[in-house]
This record gives structure tokens, sequence and C-alpha cells, in this order.
């Protein structure tokens, strides 16, 4: 568990600085760069900017639900991992280690479940920051969840009946058998990539915090690591949606 909680931390970190680097590389600039080579202790650097900066509470009635909205957004984005397999049973010292935190016949359902709680911590967070524009940015976020989730799930369906299993360690062995699941359903494959986009907010599915018109979005309110925690919840969120795409459909 350590181990995996480690792990997607680190990838959430470093996604961040190599999202800043395509998004310099496509607009003509260096990006990130000072802070090590190539820029490569900057999410150190963040992160310790974050742990250390100021914390202060909006005039709000409800705090215990200001902090809670971050605790729900990054403990739903960390237990997604749960189940994912991430490789087969090794021997280390004489023990025989299931290289996964827990395996379940119905992981499927168990990421979708996560995943629908996922929109509490942005609901909640919003409503209890006491402001309009980002209660208004949080419904908008909400939605945008909601709905591509209905499509996600959709398109895991003719998967789920190709391979008669909800367990995802059983659907890649099942692509071992018969090859990869995106060679049978590229389009579910294609569906299942954009509603992951809009999942986590990515562009051009972005327009959640939309700053030109609902200031800062639904974290507006948060700061010092409060607000890192739905900034990492996102990056996290990217790192199990990627690894469940490449399960569901790339062999694994």
């Amino acid at each position: 568990i350590i181990t995996v909680f480690a792990l997607t931390m680190l990838m959430a970190m470093y996604s961040t600085w190599a999202e800043r680097k395509v998004a310099a590389w496509l607009q003509d600039r260096i990006g990130p760069n000072r802070a090590g080579w190539a820029g490569l202790l900057q999410p150190l650097a963040d992160g310790a900017k974050l742990f250390t900066k100021e914390e202060f509470f909006p005039n709000t009635p409800n705090r215990f639900l200001f902090i809670l909205g971050p605790g729900i957004a990054m403990s739903t984005a960390l237990i997604t991992s749960a189940v994912i397999p991430w490789g087969d049973t090794i021997e280390v010292f004489g023990q025989r280690v299931l290289l996964q935190a827990t395996d379940i016949d119905v992981s499927v359902l168990y990421i979708f479940g996560v995943l629908s709680i996922g929109v509490y911590g942005i609901m909640i967070g919003a409503w209890a920051s006491n402001n309009k524009y980002s209660l208004m940015s949080a419904v908008r976020a909400s939605s945008q969840m909601i709905s591509y989730e209905v499509a996600m799930g959709l398109s895991m369906i003719a998967i789920l009946m190709m391979t008669g299993s909800l367990s995802l360690k059983e659907i890649t062995v099942y692509q071992a058998e018969n090859g990869w699941n995106i060679l049978y359903q590229p389009v579910a494959f294609i569906i299942f990539l954009i509603c992951s986009f809009a999942e986590t907010n990515r562009t051009p599915f972005d327009l959640a915090e939309c700053e030109s018109e609902l200031i800062g979005g639904y974290h507006t309110e948060y700061s010092s690591m409060k607000m890192g925690f739905y900034l990492f919840a996102e990056y996290a969120n990217m790192f199990i949606s990627s690894t469940i795409l490449a399960i569901v459909f790339l062999g694994g």
C-alpha cells in the first residue's frame, strides 16, 4: 500500500512537470528550467511552497466541510489504485507477494463507485467556501463529471460482455489469450479516452475552472496544502485513468 501510494504521488508530481513542459513546447516557451536540470526539481519546489504557504479560511460557517472537501477529493483519487493489478505474484524472501493492494472480483464496479464519490469532494468544498462563483464552478464541474461517467460506464459494458468478468486481473488474462481489446472495441476505447480527459478536467474539458468567468474555479478560496490536495487529486486521477486504460484496452 505504501509503495502504491508513493508511486501514485510521484507520478502526480511529475505529471505537473511534464504537462507544463509540453504546454511550453506547444506555445514556443521554455517552461520550468530553474530548479534542477531541465526543471526536474520543480515539483519538489512546488510541494514545499504549498506546505509552507499561509493557510487562511474564508468567512464560512462550515469550516469542517471546508476541510473535508479536499480530503474527499484526495482520498478517492488514491483509493482507486487499490484494485489495480501492477503485476503477477512474485516471491520475496520466501513469501509470495501479490502485486496488488487487494484482489476483488468486482474491481470495475469498485472503481466507478469511488469515482462517483469524488464529485462530493468538489461540491462540498465549493459550497462550504461561501463564494457564489466557487459554487457555480462546482456545479459545472460536477455536472461534467457525472455526465461523462455515464458514457465511460457504457463504453465498459462492451468489454465486460466480451470478457465475462468485472475483475481487472481477469480482463488482462483474457487479452493475453485473445488479443488486445482495442482491436475489437476501438470505438469504446475512443469514448473511454475522451471521458478520461473530461473526468480529470484536462483540455479541452477544463471549463470547470475557467478563470475568465469563474475566478479560480471551485478551489478559489483554498490555500496552502488544501488547494494542493485538489491539484494532486487531478493528477493522481490522470495516472490511475491511464493505468485502467492500459489494463482494459491495451493488454495490461
